[in-house]
């Protein structure tokens, strides 16, 4: 009888140890994943400073430049398409159509302010102008933090996804439906040095 109880003992010891070894493992990966979702609203935020930051730069520009609707029309489309990206619930981080569909809006976004600065050049008086500078000044911090806040979410996605990978975590994370987060990645053509011509 007391041999009996001794194995019973150890069966359940050893059981409240395997289930606090699997209910560390899974903690682990769900402060892991929270990490993740923490720095991709991070991302979003910094989005979302540029897309208010967008409608005083077009109408600074509109006032002192006279030039075709059609930059502003590309620009006011651009942020609409990025501001709805946004909106993303915290799951997007692990679906790639909506995470690439965010990466699309964003470098539509990118286009078309590019598009709008070539325009600006044609006005010397834009150029010289307070608020169009203290825009221009704004929107470039800005987008050093998304740049900023993107390379960290790609450092704390990949720190989640080796998580995910390596044994034993891969099985807990099939068993748990945890899948990997997806990765900003450079837009199409980046890898590609810009052409200069100085005739």
């Amino acid at each position: 009888m007391k041999k009996g109880l001794i194995i019973l003992l150890i069966i359940v010891i050893l059981l409240i140890m395997v289930i606090g070894w699997v209910v560390g493992k899974y903690n682990m990966m769900q402060k892991a994943q929270i990490d993740v979702q923490n720095q991709f609203a991070q991302v979003q935020a910094a989005y979302q400073r540029r897309a208010d930051l967008i409608p005083n730069l077009v109408n600074t520009v509109k006032g002192a430049a006279n030039f075709e609707k059609s930059t502003f029309v590309e620009v006011t489309e651009a942020r609409a398409k990025m501001s709805g990206s946004l909106q993303l619930p915290k799951e997007a981080i692990n679906d790639p159509q909506a995470f690439a569909n965010l990466q699309a809006s964003a470098e539509g976004m990118n286009s078309a302010l590019s598009r709008l600065m070539v325009v600006v050049e044609n006005y010397p008086q834009l150029k010289a102008n307070q608020n169009f500078l203290s825009l221009q000044e704004q929107l470039e911090g800005t987008e050093n933090r998304i740049n900023q806040e993107r390379r960290v979410y790609n450092d704390v996605a990949a720190k989640f996804n080796k998580i995910l990978v390596i044994f034993p975590n891969n099985i807990f994370a099939g068993m748990f439906n945890l899948k990997a987060a997806e990765l900003f990645k450079a837009a199409a053509g980046a890898e590609q040095a810009p052409t200069v011509n100085f005739e």
